[in-house]
């Protein structure tokens, strides 16, 4: 077992228990890990960005990285801005929306939309703009087109179902790559997982096996 920590954070209307797969592969690729719950839509999102904060500065590893599916890069990013120290380690972003969410535009403007998104509203509408991060970031968007956004006719581009790619395709982020899998399966890929340990080790996707 290395000394690098990640800490994983999951997506809008989900809780950490949705990235159990992925925290065994990347246990298996020798990381230590550690799943980060918070309410997506109940909770505020300022709440949220403090409490990752604050486990990030709890961490006793010599580096500490952050995955997040979804709205969860989004949280990493929006934490990262807010620790006094930086972040040691790298991001690895999972078909995060970081250029705003047309899925959740549309959500946005049912009857309730506003209460469904609840305190992701305003990162998963707008994105995060042309922030330049103090740590590395790489972003997996997934092209396999099966969830919500295709079901509403929201995409007339690459898309995994929820997300479209260019929205996948954030200035901020020093790299990007894409696999052939849905947004939730990009939580139980193979394939991503694979890729999340080759950028966490060394910042780029480059291949490399994972354990078998």
């Amino acid at each position: 077992m290395s000394d690098e920590a990640v800490i994983l954070v999951h997506g809008v209307w989900m809780r950490a228990f949705s990235l159990l797969v992925l925290r065994r592969r990347l246990r298996e690729a020798g990381f230590h890990t550690e799943l980060f719950d918070y309410a997506s839509v109940f909770g505020r999102g300022e709440r949220g960005v403090e409490r990752l904060c604050r486990r990030v500065q709890a961490q006793r590893a010599s580096t500490v990285h952050l995955v997040g599916h979804s709205m969860g890069g989004l949280l990493a990013l929006q934490s990262l801005q807010r620790l006094p120290q930086g972040l040691s380690g790298r991001i690895v972003c999972l078909g995060s929306p970081l250029n705003g969410s047309a899925v959740a535009r549309r959500v946005e403007r049912w009857p309730l939309g506003p209460r469904i998104l609840g305190g992701s509203r305003d990162p998963l509408c707008k994105g995060l703009g042309e922030a330049r991060p103090a740590a590395s970031v790489g972003v997996i968007a997934g092209t396999r087109a099966f969830g919500l956004g295709q079901l509403a006719g929201v995409f007339d581009e690459p898309n995994d179902g929820t997300v479209g790619l260019s929205e996948t395709r954030w200035p901020g982020a020093s790299a990007h790559c894409a696999v052939d899998t849905s947004h939730t399966g990009l939580t139980l890929s193979r394939e991503a997982a694979r890729l999340t340990v080759n950028f966490l080790r060394s910042g780029n996707f480059h291949n490399e096996a994972m354990p078998s």
